[in-house]
């Protein structure tokens, strides 16, 4: 089931929501696992056991870690015995076939008869559900959060459906106290319901329309330079409005249940160097990396070279974490090649002012990036490469131009503008005083300590309620209503055009 579906829209979260409100506070947490569930087995229910399981291992695990106390060696124990298997979980069902695929290659070269290996089906969401279990056991053994006794609180937390198919990853720390006690108000619910509303339109106005783009110019076989292009862009855009879509749709089902997950976008293609654009692009991932993958590492702790070498690695097993190809290994690896020259270079991930010639090389390295990433293998991303620097010819193929419409590129040229405009809007906006930050963060609430995020209304597009926190004159209640307004019309739209059109999972699904 996807949020972007029509069975999930009028019949699962309607009929969940309505059960969810007229349960008591102390059946919510049941019924949102029960849900969960339910909206996991809608895909595959044989795959629920094994969700189950890992859920099960990981929270008497967790209680393990929290027994033999904070960072002993006992805990350690238990902790590493935690993690090999979770890894070895997601390692099975995640690369096995790839793994096997890449030795065939090189046996079959000296003529040996290659292995045969049943064809391992991914189950979905799997990444995120492992990683945010892995977190949890971690920050028991770190003394983070203590080990919870609650089953339920627990299995709810690893299932809960808004974050469950592809983010935003969450950890136990962030949202154990909001499973205790949350708060559900109209102001909360109509936030949740507009954010929804936000997401919902990025991702079958902008990024449905944008998709074809991105298809017909990467399957060209012999594409030309304005055909190559034309595709990483169109991708560049799709990839950022499918993502951050989901994400917007999955924090505003959260605070329609009363939680608040952190931001996972904060409109990174304003960036001036990969090491902002890391800071503003799928946040939750980023910062993962960072307090589980790279300071496990050793972090900065070491010699110069050293931090240079956890940041590659980094960011290559960040690669490696999207898929079992070889393209996210080299995706990964150029990102991290480019955090280490950054940092050597000294430069400076906050810039207080936009410098276009910086701005565009960085755009420019993330459009190269994605070329690879969305490529299906090396062959795909070798032939857009060199299309795009032949430099031969701009015109679109005739094949390529056959299938394009008018209202495809103008999607395109729209959600560019739109980029812009609100990233610029975000890097020139004012801080808000501290008496006004002060009201605005009792409004947003309290999400997990150092792990919260005060939200701008700038970074987000028109229609979050966080944007009337603070609305000192009738002319900007007056705007603030005509935003809430459009979005609404534009969702009734979104809705129609998504009965008209075929089934569009989200991009982040297969990962």
């Amino acid at each position: 089931m996807v949020f972007s579906s029509n069975v999930f829209l009028f019949l699962f979260l309607p009929v969940f929501l309505g059960l969810y409100y007229l349960s008591g506070n102390r059946y919510r947490n049941l019924l949102l696992l029960l849900a969960s569930y339910l909206f996991y087995a809608w895909w595959r229910i044989d795959f629920l056991a094994l969700f189950a399981a890992v859920t099960l291992f990981n929270y008497w695990i967790g209680l393990r870690v929290g027994a033999a106390g904070v960072r002993s060696t006992a805990a350690q124990r238990w902790l590493v015995l935690g993690v090999v298997v979770d890894l070895g979980v997601l390692g099975y069902f995640k690369y096995a076939n790839f793994g096997v695929d890449s030795l065939n290659a090189i046996i079959a070269s000296f003529g040996v008869q290659p292995f045969v290996l049943t064809h391992i089906l991914l189950p979905i969401g799997i990444s995120f559900y492992i990683f945010e279990s892995i977190s949890y056991i971690i920050d028991v053994y770190r003394g983070d959060t203590p080990a919870t006794h609650n089953l339920i609180d627990f299995a709810a937390f690893v299932a809960i459906f808004p974050h469950l198919i592809a983010g935003p990853v969450l950890r136990f720390r962030d949202l154990a106290e909001q499973f205790k006690h949350r708060s559900h108000t109209v102001d909360k619910f109509a936030e949740g319901c507009t954010r929804f509303m936000q997401g919902f339109i990025k991702k079958v106005f902008i990024a449905d329309s944008l998709a074809p783009i991105a298809d017909h110019c990467f399957a060209l076989a012999d594409p030309s330079t304005g055909d190559a292009w034309l595709g990483a862009l169109a991708y560049t855009a799709q990839l950022y409005f499918d993502f951050s879509g989901y994400s917007d749709m999955a924090i505003g089902l959260g605070l329609m249940m009363g939680f608040r997950f952190m931001e996972n976008f904060k409109q990174p293609y304003i960036s001036q160097s990969i090491t902002e654009f890391w800071r503003r692009w799928h946040i939750s991932l980023s910062t993962w990396l960072r307090d589980y993958l790279y300071i496990s590492l050793g972090g900065n702790r070491g010699s110069t070279l050293q931090t240079y070498r956890n940041l590659f690695l980094t960011m290559l097993l960040g690669g490696l974490w999207h898929g079992a190809n070889f393209t996210y290994v080299i995706w990964g690896a150029w990102h991290g090649i480019w955090l280490a020259i950054e940092r050597a270079l000294g430069v400076d991930a906050a810039p207080q002012r936009i410098q276009p010639l910086r701005w565009a090389c960085t755009f420019l390295l993330v459009v190269l990036g994605w070329v690879i990433f969305r490529a299906e293998n090396l062959d795909v991303a070798w032939r857009m490469y060199a299309a795009m620097f032949s430099f031969a010819d701009w015109r679109l193929s005739e094949l390529n131009s056959a299938q394009l419409t008018s209202l495809q590129i103008a999607t395109l040229l729209l959600a560019y503008l739109a980029m812009a405009w609100f990233g610029i809007r975000q890097f020139h906006s004012q801080p808000l005083s501290a008496a006004a930050k002060a009201r605005a963060e009792v409004a947003v609430g309290q999400s997990g300590g150092a792990q919260a995020h005060f939200i701008d209304p700038a970074n987000l597009l028109p229609g979050t309620a966080q944007a009337a926190v603070a609305l000192p004159s009738l002319r900007l209640r007056l705007q603030w209503l005509a935003l809430h307004v459009g979005v609404l019309l534009l969702f009734a739209a979104s809705i129609l055009k998504l009965s008209a059109q075929s089934f569009s999972p989200f991009l982040y699904f297969q990962f």
